[in-house]
């Protein structure tokens, strides 16, 4: 389930919605936001299947006047650290001036007859703001088949701070639609600070 919208309460009744341990989740998102105003917020609540466990965890989204946060939370099965369940939530906020990149990615089904204005089947939304980055390496290579030289490594950084997936078929069309409100106010906000 996501949410978009711009009032506290209408932040807390998404993360009500979602079901995924709201008072915890709540209680982290609003430490963060503080007594800043809310521009706009995406709830995202995931099941996620690995090997023979069914993993849950939500990721809130808000946008203020000059932050953007991030929080996530993941809940755990019992291990040999604890003897019962537990959940970790973690909240990040980002001074809107360091995003250095806002990607919105869109899978459309025939393209070739798409009009403006349909959602796409899913949304892939990235937000780079330098706190994490991947390096692709590979090794270097020239035209000639038959050369055995070391031509040392080549490859590409890659911001990848946030990476969040949502679908028509998995999340629901009101989803999607949402997901892509809160990125297009991200991408404004972003823009007035540079301006």
């Amino acid at each position: 389930m996501a949410k978009t919208s711009t009032s506290t309460q209408g932040l807390r009744a998404a993360i009500e919605r979602s079901g995924y341990y709201p008072a915890l989740v709540a209680e982290a998102v609003e430490a963060a936001i503080g007594g800043d105003s809310i521009r706009s917020y995406l709830v995202h609540q995931e099941t996620t299947f690995d090997a023979n466990e069914v993993r849950r965890h939500v990721t809130v989204l808000v946008l203020t006047g000059n932050r953007f946060i991030v929080s996530h939370t993941d809940e755990q099965a019992a291990d040999t650290t604890s003897p019962t369940p537990y959940a970790t939530t973690s909240t990040e906020s980002v001074k809107l001036g360091r995003i250095s990149s806002v990607v919105v990615s869109r899978v459309v089904a025939n393209p070739e007859s798409y009009t403006p204005g349909t959602l796409p089947r899913e949304v892939v939304l990235t937000i780079g703001w330098g706190a994490v980055s991947r390096i692709d390496l590979e090794p270097a290579a020239c035209g000639d088949p038959n050369c055995e030289a070391d031509h040392g490594y080549t490859g590409s950084s890659t911001a990848d701070d946030l990476s969040l997936r949502v679908s028509e078929a998995g999340d629901g069309p009101e989803t999607v639609r949402q997901a892509l409100v809160f990125a297009q106010a991200l991408s404004e906000a972003t823009a007035d600070v540079t301006r």
